[in-house]
């Protein structure tokens, strides 16, 4: 029998066998374990896995997102960010990002993770260093397209990569780890980014490496242009975060894992025996039977695009991500235009906010793993994150104002996950999960085009047009979460009588 064979042979065994014959064969291949030694089994997945992932996330959201701290730091002056110029910037990354999701989730599943993501982390990392030797502020056009399509694959493939190692009701706390320690990068970006600007005119180069520091304003325009010796500060933190993220993607080839029933097939550090991977693979079959992938098949994998619920969830996401990239992208600029905190005090106040938000996701992954809910706490949230962005956008105290961005902060960023796992936890099959987490994420990229772009430069102080639409985007969120919860509602009633199987599998129940 060839390795790929041996791989294999445990999800055939019980895929091929009657119903109670592979019940029987799941129990067997659990309870070979103590319940202390599946639990030491299950610590090494998430350590391996969870964090892992987790941080390489950290760099993805951190390159992304990181063009409102650059501009702060000079950024925004050296290339003449005038007029609606961050705005088109910022929107352009989301184009590819959007267009290259679903294609991106097959090629994870056809060349498998370990191959795919720390490729891909490696290839930002080198487009990031990239950004910090641009000339004109063109120039960062076909680089944010580039960075679109390295980073498509990026989160969908994790989002896929971890619904498939744990059973419906323990995803969300590994979702929450997984992005909190992104959400944590977003906290102390501010801060690093301003460590690195201090590097600012050290090294060598050509002069227009340099940051500005006299120029023509409509009040002097006789002002000379002059430049600072060196390279600009903001330059420094482009470079050494694509630095960063390409040590990140190498160490990844030695340490990520794949696909559950390919566990054994490690490269690098030592993982998981095939009796722990019979123990793995059996979990998540006695909880939804559906390890495999059936052949691909173009029109299948697109027939799976007619289950509503699919763009319902996918709706959800991008709403969501419209707050969170708003904030993400336009935080330092608000705190430093719209509430006049200096550059390196608008840098550090990014991070408070973000620590309450990973105290937030975690709570509500550990109710909601134990309770089985995910609904209330998305309600929960989207009611959170009105109230905070009534605060930010419409009352004039300073004090005031940046507690509301501590409510919107958690309310967005906890809601990630939330989302992330009732998608998980209301879908089966193979092909499915990999669709339903490019179009989530997918959706997630529009929603980061429309929050890229709502926060203008001539609506300060208050930015009252991106305050409307986040907190549209928030009741949108409140009206469809409510839709779906009466409809699994009627679904789990009828199937309860003896109705229409859900998703194809008897005993098999919504999530609320």
């Amino acid at each position: 029998m060839s390795d790929k064979e041996q791989q294999y042979d445990t999800v055939e065994q019980l895929s091929k066998s009657p119903t109670s014959d592979s019940d029987r064969l799941n129990e067997d291949r659990i309870n070979r374990f103590s319940p202390e030694e599946q639990k030491k089994i299950i610590r090494r997945i998430d350590r391996r896995l969870v964090l892992t992932l987790g941080f390489l996330y950290c760099v993805s959201l951190m390159d992304r997102t990181n063009l409102g701290i650059a501009s702060v730091a000079g950024m925004g002056v050296d290339l003449a960010l005038i007029g609606e110029r961050y705005n088109i910037i910022v929107l352009l990354f989301f184009i590819t990002y959007v267009l290259l999701q679903p294609p991106a989730t097959v090629v994870l599943r056809k060349l498998g993770p370990r191959a795919f993501l720390p490729t891909i982390t490696v290839l930002w990392g080198v487009t990031m260093i990239c950004f910090g030797f641009v000339k004109v502020w063109t120039d960062m056009i076909p680089l944010r397209l580039v960075l679109g399509i390295f980073e498509a694959g990026f989160f969908p493939g994790c989002a896929y990569l971890l619904s498939c190692w744990y059973p419906r009701y323990e995803l969300q706390k590994r979702n929450a780890v997984f992005y909190l320690i992104g959400s944590m990068a977003s906290a102390f970006a501010g801060i690093l980014a301003y460590g690195l600007s201090q590097l600012k005119n050290h090294g060598s180069g050509p002069s227009w490496w340099g940051g500005i520091y006299s120029y023509p304003t409509a009040k002097n325009p006789d002002l000379p242009f002059l430049r600072h010796g060196g390279i600009a500060g903001w330059r420094w933190i482009f470079i050494l975060e694509g630095v960063l993220t390409c040590v990140l993607g190498i160490g990844a080839y030695f340490i990520i894992v794949d696909f559950p029933e390919k566990a054994t097939a490690t490269f690098g550090l030592k993982f998981l025996n095939q009796e722990e991977v019979d123990f793995v693979v059996a979990r998540i079959e006695k909880d939804r039977h559906d390890v495999l992938p059936e052949e691909f098949k173009v029109g299948k994998y697109l027939k799976n695009a007619l289950d509503l619920k699919v763009w319902a969830f996918a709706s959800l996401f991008g709403l969501t991500t419209t707050c969170t990239y708003a904030i993400a992208y336009f935080l330092p600029i608000i705190l430093n235009e719209g509430m006049g905190f200096n550059v390196a005090a608008s840098q550090c106040l990014v991070a408070p906010p973000y620590v309450l938000a990973a105290i937030v996701m975690y709570a509500f992954a550990y109710l909601g793993d134990k309770w089985h809910l995910r609904s209330p706490f998305i309600l929960f949230n989207a009611c959170l994150g009105l109230l905070g962005l009534g605060l930010l956008g419409y009352v004039k105290n300073v004090g005031v104002r940046y507690f509301g961005v501590f409510l919107a902060t958690s309310a967005c960023n906890a809601n990630v996950p939330c989302v992330l796992t009732w998608q998980a936890n209301n879908i089966r099959g193979q092909w499915k999960r990999a669709l339903c987490s490019a179009t989530l994420v997918g959706f997630g990229g529009i929603g980061g085009i429309i929050g890229g772009t709502v926060f203008r430069a001539k609506d300060k102080p208050h930015y009252e047009p991106g305050i409307w639409t986040c907190m549209i985007a928030f009741s949108l969120i409140i009206v469809i979460t409510l839709a779906l919860q009466f409809k699994f509602i009627r679904a789990n009633k009828r199937a309860e009588a003896g109705g229409k199987p859900i998703e194809g599998l008897v005993g098999f129940k919504y999530t609320l």
